[in-house]
C-alpha cells in the first residue's frame, strides 16, 4: 500500500501559487516535441504528436488569456499547409513523378528566369511531398502553440538570467501579443453577436480591427509606464575586468556552441563535438552568471524547480532523443517514399516513444476548472 505522501506524489494536486509549475519545464517539453517532429515526414507520427500537444492542452491549461491561443496555432498550423500545397501547384516541384493527375496553364517566362515555372504539369508526387512538408511545420508551429498557451510569460521572465533580463521582457512582451489580440478579437465577435450584428465579412473585420489596435496600443503605453516605475534598463557599476571577462566567457561560450553543434551533425566531427558543446555551455553560463550583476533587481517569490518540472521537462526531452534514434534504425518509416509513392505505416516503437509526451497531463497540477 501506498503511504500517504506517497500518493501525493503519484497524484496530480490542485494548481496553486505555491506549486505552480516552472513555465520553462513547458516549453522544454514542447521543445522536446517539437525536435521529435523535425525528425520525421511520417503523417501519422507528426497527428500523433499534434493529438499529444492537444490532450496535455486541454487537460492543463488555464482560462488566462495566453491559454486560448492554442487554437490560433492549430488554425496557423492548417493555413501553412494549404499554402504550401497551393505553391507546390502554382509554382511546381523538384520532385518528379509519374502519376499525372492535371496540368495547369505555364506562363512563359524569360530566358533569365530559367528554372522557374509558374503552373504546368502536377503530379501526386509532387502534392504528397508538399503535404508532408506543410504538416511537419505545422506540427512545430502547433508545439509552439501548446507551450504558449500553458506556460505563463511573467513566470518565465522571472527566471531568466538577469543578463538577459532586458531581452526577456521584450520577448515576453512580443510572445503575449498574439494571445491578447486572439482574446481581443473573441470578445469583439461576441459583443458584436451578442448586438445581432454580422461577425464575418470585410466590413466586419474592419471594425473588428480597429478596437484591436487600439486595445494593443493601450496595453503598449501601460507596459511601458509599469517598465520604467520598476528601473527598466539601470544597471549597476561593475569593474571593467568583469566587462572584458563576461564578454570572452560569452562569446567564447557561444562559438563552442556553434562548433560543438556542427561537430555533432557532421560525421567527422563526432570526437570533438560534446566536449565542445559542453564546454561552450558552461562557458556561456559562467558568462550569464556574471553579466547578471549588471543588472539591479530582485526576485519575489521564485519559481521552483522541483520534481514534476523534471518529469515534465524529461518527458519532452526523452520523446525528441527516442525520435532521433529511431532515425537509426527505422528511416523508412519516418519518411516514407514519395516516389515511388508509398501508403505511410505507423511504427510501433516510434508510436511509443511519442506517447511519452503525455506525462505532462498526469504529473503536471490540475488547474482548478479541470480538479
Amino acid at each position: 500500500m501506498f503511504t500517504a505522501s506517497a500518493r501525493s506524489v503519484y497524484t496530480a494536486p490542485e494548481a496553486s501559487r505555491a506549486n505552480a509549475l516552472h513555465a520553462g519545464a513547458w516549453w522544454l517539453w514542447a521543445l522536446g516535441l517539437a525536435v521529435a517532429a523535425s525528425r520525421t515526414t511520417n503523417p501519422l507520427l507528426l497527428g500523433l504528436l499534434v493529438g499529444v500537444a492537444g490532450y496535455v492542452v486541454a487537460a492543463r491549461r488555464t482560462d488566462a488569456p495566453w491559454a486560448r491561443s492554442y487554437g490560433a496555432f492549430v488554425k496557423l498550423g492548417l493555413f501553412v499547409v494549404v499554402l504550401r500545397v497551393v505553391f507546390s501547384l502554382l509554382l511546381g516541384s523538384p520532385i518528379p513523378g509519374e502519376h499525372e493527375l492535371f496540368t495547369l496553364p505555364e506562363v512563359p517566362l524569360p530566358d533569365w528566369a530559367q528554372g522557374v515555372r509558374i503552373g504546368g504539369r502536377v503530379t501526386a508526387e509532387q502534392l504528397v511531398f508538399a503535404l508532408y512538408d506543410g504538416a511537419k511545420l505545422a506540427a512545430l508551429l502547433i508545439c509552439v502553440g501548446a507551450a504558449n498557451a500553458l506556460a505563463n510569460p511573467a513566470r518565465l521572465l522571472k527566471s531568466l538570467p538577469g543578463a538577459l533580463y532586458e531581452a526577456g521582457v521584450a520577448v515576453v512582451v512580443a510572445m503575449t501579443f498574439a494571445p491578447n489580440m486572439v482574446a481581443d478579437v473573441v470578445r469583439l465577435r461576441t459583443a458584436r453577436r451578442l448586438r445581432g450584428r454580422p461577425t464575418g465579412g470585410v466590413r466586419a473585420v474592419l471594425q473588428i480591427g480597429l478596437p484591436v489596435l487600439e486595445g494593443a496600443l493601450e496595453r503598449s503605453i501601460a507596459v511601458a509606464a509599469s517598465m520604467d516605475a520598476r528601473g527598466y534598463g539601470r544597471t549597476a557599476r561593475v569593474p571593467a575586468a568583469v566587462r572584458r571577462t563576461t564578454n570572452v566567457l560569452t562569446l567564447g561560450g557561444l562559438l563552442g556552441i556553434c562548433a560543438g553543434s556542427y561537430g555533432l551533425l557532421a560525421a567527422e566531427g563526432a570526437e570533438y563535438g560534446l566536449p565542445l558543446l559542453l564546454a561552450g555551455l558552461v562557458a556561456a553560463m559562467a558568462g550569464l552568471r556574471l553579466g547578471g550583476r549588471r543588472t539591479v533587481r530582485t526576485r519575489y517569490r521564485p519559481d521552483r524547480w522541483g520534481a514534476r518540472a523534471w518529469l515534465v521537462a524529461g518527458s519532452g526531452a526523452a520523446v525528441a532523443v527516442l525520435m532521433i534514434r529511431a532515425n537509426a534504425y527505422a528511416p523508412e518509416a519516418l519518411h516514407p517514399g514519395v516516389v515511388p509513392l508509398e501508403a505511410p505505416e505507423l511504427p510501433l516503437w516510434p508510436a511509443a516513444s511519442v506517447l511519452v509526451g503525455l506525462l505532462p497531463a498526469w504529473v503536471a497540477p490540475k488547474p482548478k476548472e479541470n480538479v
